[in-house]
């Protein structure tokens, strides 16, 4: 049958570009009639304008029928969720039938029909003629509806499989959701065209290919003729300076109007240009999603996600894993974001089997990959932002990668092609890579990269720029190691930068669990929580990743001298003179001075306002948007640097040991201090400044981050037993004060800590001290060394602290976090990761006022503070299952290990590592 067919459809008409006509149209997106039906053997009856279709339901479209009751999603990472035997599909084979009643408006005649998006594989019929069938769900399909068309009373049928032999080039990283999920319209439009353009040296040249006469009112070209080039003075476009000049294109049944923009995309010396000048990608990958529509979106959700990104200084999108809707693309080129876009083709899946029968490398499926190519380059042919075309993803290697690369080569030349699957880069123009490590970035940088075994292949990737298309994986807590990677990209013009991936957690809503993932629909094959790895959560609240990244991404630098700085202009097309700079001077976290800095445009040298106060002071100097942007308003903070003018002296940096000045008093089974208390058999604390707590003591446990468990690091703790430690008092000492002495450890191990707990008591406060060595060989890295104590609920209604904020930071991660005074509500103190993990963690804290009392660190300690145990969130696998208990957990840090981002990629580099090793830190509580 046709659903095991290799051909890509039958009865379509050419691929042409997606435009806005003012040619008569009817959208038909709306309610249709629908019926689910468990297998694809069903009578195509219900195509007939006579069938009764009263027992129906109804089903919005655009839309995906699982998530409205009909079915279920499920989700896969590489695996099919059906058996590898293309072309063939199981029996049990999910098929919706749609019925679309409309009315003709009076005097129609002509037109087509078309439909941007539907999954799998949808057959059409109109007035119960069959126009024909498509696949390639990501991709347009457009039929000759003229000859059918009735006046008045339509009837438009569409039946959609979610299995066929199309399937096995969409094994995507994504929940598998079938049906019509793009706009359907009845348009009389047959417009195509293509518009070229180029810049040089400050003049754009222009012309085109198809019917009719171009026109380009504000730079003075009226009626060009196809064909014809002109040559004149226009402004460049760059997502910097994402300059658009309306065009018209005049036929004689209709026009089109288009936005033009100039740019030049080139590869010399191995260096990637724009206009002449290196590009470098600070990008995110971008699969299309909302929690309730998944791949259905609107235009304000995709407006909302480039004004996320260039919010956050990201400039670049590769449309993984499938050209997005065409609205995106346009709003790219209004707003300005550069684009690799990607053909909707991967076959991950066979790498399971060892390519066997992979659909890259089997003739058979030839036409069908050139068909996906081709409807990608004709849809999206005119937009600026399109800088680079992309074969597909993980699709592994094969002969009709050259099918694909060879017609696009001759179709538009201007733009390179990319593919990463190939590393031998046979039939592309740029090196691509996923998730290459730090240092193999580094190789690659200095062109000394592992060779190819074929020479010449050798010597021409060797000469091609690089980019990695996918790197530090956004799965949970992370990914840590972002600014080392974009210091190697800014360090050799030969790296183009690259992708995160990705840009959003696939979480679908869900009533129970608030947010789902894979396996929380009973699928029986599943790859769980690996389609939560985005830089803002289903609902688009950015995530500390997102908001590191937009530190790690600006394009203005500072560098702070002795009374000035320099003030970097890291853009690679504008100046700086949209922006305006601010100084605050803040002393102990306390503004006491503000100033604003005149910059020249190009950056240079500024001298800096004297700064003064008492305490620890700082100087944050900010870049801003001058005045409102397209993307965002006037204020809107781009950049921002730091400098120490004065530290803290005296006790919080070296403090010398305190000594009791009030008496030590034994009072039944306790140890008393003022209002304070320790139980006399463990010498542990039991209450501090007339708060009950428990602890605190030494702690080594964390909730491990998905970047430790896909690592492998939570299993080697698991293993360790670090997460049950024992703990065992060998001694309660009073005289100068009480000193407890104590070892931590596993069982089932000989390795262990002594942990030497020492009280002392001045000036109303209690300061400890604690003395930590390590016994035995500790070969792998440790979670966290801390102490663990817990409260009254209710004891923290809000935490106060001076340090790093006002989110959380990881040793690797948490650039973002600049010093200040910051306040939080409990609640507010938790990253709400949709897979529980660490999260949270207040770094470089000075003091922190917990309500109940005060702590200071000598100098500097980590905080976090949860209604929740780290054990509770461990346990946890949704939101859902936190609920705060009884107690508050306050963990106060000498250290944690790195992030990394070993949930695909390299783990957290050699320098976030802790190591168990000899240490002391010290404390001193105070009341609030």
């Amino acid at each position: 049958m046709d659903l095991e067919t290799f051909s890509p459809g039958s009865g379509l008409l050419e691929p042409r570009a997606a435009l806005r006509s003012d040619a008569p149209a009817v959208d038909l997106n709306g309610t249709w009639r629908f019926r689910l039906s468990p297998t694809a053997n069903v009578p195509d009856d219900f195509a007939q304008p006579a069938f009764d279709d009263a027992d129906w339901d109804e089903l919005p479209v655009p839309s995906h029928w699982n998530l409205h009751g009909h079915g279920a999603p499920a989700y896969t990472n590489v695996v099919f969720p059906i058996p590898v035997d293309p072309p063939r599909v199981p029996d049990e084979n999910p098929t919706g039938d749609y019925r679309r009643v409309f009315d003709l408006p009076e005097g129609w005649t002509g037109g087509r029909l078309r439909f941007e998006g539907a999954d799998s594989f949808a057959r059409v019929w109109l007035n119960g003629h069959e126009l024909g069938f498509w696949t390639g769900s990501r991709l347009p399909a457009e039929f000759d509806a003229g000859p059918y068309l009735r006046p008045g009373r339509n009837v438009l049928a569409v039946r959609v499989h979610q299995w066929s032999a199309a399937t096995y080039l969409e094994d995507q990283d994504m929940w598998w959701l079938p049906g019509i999920f793009r706009d359907v319209t009845l348009t009389r439009s047959a417009a195509d065209v293509f518009v070229r353009t180029s810049y040089a040296d400050g003049r754009g040249t222009l012309s085109f290919e198809g019917s009719g006469t171009l026109s380009v009112p504000e730079l003075g070209v009226a009626d060009l003729a196809p064909g014809a080039e002109v040559t004149l003075e226009a402004e460049p476009w760059t997502a910097e300076t994402p300059r658009l000049y309306d065009a018209v294109l005049t036929l004689p049944d209709e026009t089109v109007r288009l936005r033009v923009g100039f740019r030049t995309i080139s590869i010399v010396d191995g260096v990637l240009l724009a206009n002449g000048r290196p590009l470098l990608f600070k990008g995110v990958n971008r699969h299309e999603f909302h929690p309730e529509s998944g791949r259905t979106l609107t235009y304000e959700t995709m407006r909302e996600d480039v004004l996320l990104m260039k919010r956050h200084n990201v400039n670049a999108v590769r449309t993984s894993h499938y050209p997005p809707h065409p609205g995106f693309l346009d709003l790219c080129d209004e707003l300005g974001l550069w684009v690799i876009d990607e053909c909707d083709l991967e076959t991950h899946g066979f790498g399971q089997v060892g390519w066997r029968a992979n659909p890259t490398d089997d003739p058979r499926y030839a036409d069908a990959l050139l068909d996906r190519m081709r409807r990608m380059v004709e849809r999206d042919k005119n937009h600026p932002s399109v800088i680079m075309w992309s074969l597909g993803n993980e699709a592994g290697v094969g002969r009709n990668l050259a099918v694909m690369s060879d017609w696009t080569r001759e179709r538009d030349p201007s733009r390179p092609i990319h593919y990463e699957g190939d590393w031998s880069c046979a039939h592309t123009d740029v090196y691509s890579r996923m998730y290459a490590s730090h240092a193999e970035v580094e190789l690659i940088g200095r062109r000394e990269e592992t060779p190819l075994d074929d020479p010449e292949l050798d010597a021409r990737r060797r000469g091609m720029p690089f980019m990695q298309c996918e790197y530090a994986h956004a799965m949970g807590n992370g990914p840590g190691g972002l600014a080392e990677y974009q210091e190697l990209f800014e360090k050799y013009p030969r790296l183009a930068g690259g992708f995160i991936w990705e840009w959003i957690d696939h979480g679908l809503a869900h009533p129970e669990y608030e947010y789902a993932y894979g396996g929380d629909y009973g699928e029986p094959v599943h790859d769980s929580n690996f389609v939560i790895d985005g830089l803002v959560f289903p609902d688009r609240t950015p995530s500390p990743g997102l908001i590191d990244l937009k530190k790690v991404f600006e394009p203005v630098r500072f560098e702070f001298g002795d009374g000035v700085v320099r003030v970097v202009n890291g853009y690679g097309f504008a100046d700086l003179s949209h922006l305006e700079f601010l100084a605050t001077v803040e002393a102990d976290g306390e503004t006491v001075a503000e100033h604003r800095l005149t910059v020249p445009a190009e950056g240079g040298e500024v001298k800096l306002p004297a700064g003064s106060g008492a305490g620890e002071v700082w100087l944050t100097v900010r870049a801003v948007l001058a005045a409102d942007q397209p993307w965002a308003e006037a204020g809107h903070e781009v950049a921002w640097g730091q400098a120490l003018l004065s530290p803290l002296v005296g006790e919080a940096v070296e403090g010398a040991p305190a000594t009791w000045t009030a008496g030590l008093v034994r009072d039944g089974g306790e140890i008393t201090v003022g209002d304070s208390a320790f139980d006399l058999e463990t010498g542990r604390l039991i209450r501090l400044f007339g708060v009950e707590v428990e602890g605190p003591r030494l702690g080594l446990w964390r909730a491990p981050t998905d970047n430790d468990t896909y690592g492998g690091l939570a299993g080697k703790w698991r293993g360790l037993g670090l997460h049950r430690l024992t703990h065992r008092v060998d001694a309660v000492e009073t005289g100068d004060g009480l000193t407890v002495r104590t070892r931590v450890a596993p069982a089932a191990t000989d390795l262990g800590l002594r942990a030497t707990y020492t009280w002392t008591a001045s000036d109303g406060g209690l300061e400890l001290r604690v003395d930590v060595e390590p016994e035995g060989d500790w070969a792998d890295p440790i979670p966290r060394l801390g102490l663990d104590m817990t409260l009254p609920a209710g004891a923290v209604e809000h935490v106060i602290w001076f340090g790093r904020g006002p989110g959380e930071a990881y040793p690797d991660t948490g650039m973002s976090a600049r010093v200040g005074r910051w306040r939080a509500s409990l609640a507010e103190f938790q990253t709400p990761y949709v897979f529980p993990q660490e999260n949270g963690h207040r770094a470089d804290v000075r003091w922190a006022d917990l309500g109940a009392f005060r702590v200071r660190g000598f100098p500097v300690f980590g905080l976090t503070a949860r209604p929740w145990s780290a054990f509770d969130l461990d346990r946890a696998r949704h939101r859902p299952d936190l609920v705060p208990g009884g107690r508050v957990h306050v963990g106060l840090d000498l250290a944690q290990q790195g992030i990394g981002t070993a949930t695909c990629g390299p783990g957290a580099l050699p320098a976030y590592d802790l190591r168990a090793g000899r240490t002391t830190f010290r404390l001193r509580f105070e009341p609030s």
